[in-house]
């Protein structure tokens, strides 16, 4: 059972426990949440920053990689410091410097089909910030079977894209909530999308992204607003455009189609 807040923590989160649709039974669901974060990159370091700002009990972060150079342009949680090391370990000290109350747990590891569905089960909620498909469908994939709700982003050189999953759950119509298959059911050919090394990517941009992210996360932990379940968010910098689309259940898809048994 999750420990009342200290006088110290009322203080901290006063805006949060003032806010209508959170207050203090929301403060306290953020406290005892357990969010696993997929990347500790572009896309993670500002939804990992605002977690911990925000007070959620535990945070994990998944990556294998160390801090280089070329990352500080958009990752702002490491600085220049912290080049050469491990990007977990980096951000283990940024959220101790940022917010004692929260405990991370680094996890320097790349996430494959055969350990996400481990890792996966171990927390409440699962945000993924990962910068290719297939991390993108082994966490999916590993959060519908171990029945964990998914934030999921994605960037590209002036444009992004989110959306969140539930489909171990059904709708108020007693459909079934669209997986990430239904959105996405195959990969894109190999070499078709460019890596960032190659195309580029607008640092802004992945603060945008990961930050709303964030905002995400804790509209689904504490219970505030209209979920985007069923939605993808699309942001295009250059026309500074938002539109959100909206996407159903595929009865072919391969996790909970109607033929997923034949």
């Amino acid at each position: 059972m999750t420990s009342p807040l200290s006088p110290d923590e009322i203080e901290r989160y006063a805006r949060h426990i003032v806010l209508h649709g959170v207050g203090g039974p929301g403060q306290q669901k953020l406290k005892a949440a357990r969010v696993l974060v997929i990347g500790a990159g572009g896309l993670g370091s500002p939804l990992i920053q605002y977690l911990a700002a925000a007070g959620v009990g535990e945070i994990g972060v998944v990556d294998d990689d160390t801090v280089s150079l070329s990352n500080l342009q958009r990752q702002v949680l490491h600085t220049t410091a912290d080049i050469g090391r491990l990007k977990v370990a980096s951000a283990q000290e940024a959220v101790a410097r940022l917010n004692p109350h929260v405990k991370v747990t680094a996890h320097p590891l790349r996430i494959t089909p055969a350990n996400a569905r481990e890792l996966v089960r171990a927390y409440d909620l699962v945000a993924d910030g990962s910068d290719n498909f297939a991390t993108r469908y082994a966490v999916s994939d590993a959060c519908f079977f171990e029945a964990r709700p998914l934030v999921t982003a994605a960037v590209g050189a002036f444009d992004g894209s989110l959306t969140t999953l539930r489909p171990h759950e059904r709708d108020v119509q007693g459909r079934p909530n669209p997986t990430y298959r239904c959105l996405f059911p195959q990969a894109p050919p190999a070499g078709a999308v460019p890596a960032c090394a190659e195309a580029g990517v607008l640092g802004a941009l992945t603060g945008v992204l990961g930050s709303m992210m964030a905002l995400e996360v804790l509209r689904e932990l504490t219970g505030f607003g209209e979920t985007l379940v069923g939605r993808l968010l699309l942001i295009d910098t250059r026309a500074m455009r938002f539109e959100t689309l909206t996407y159903g259940w595929d009865p072919a898809n391969a996790l909970n189609g109607t033929g997923r048994d034949a």
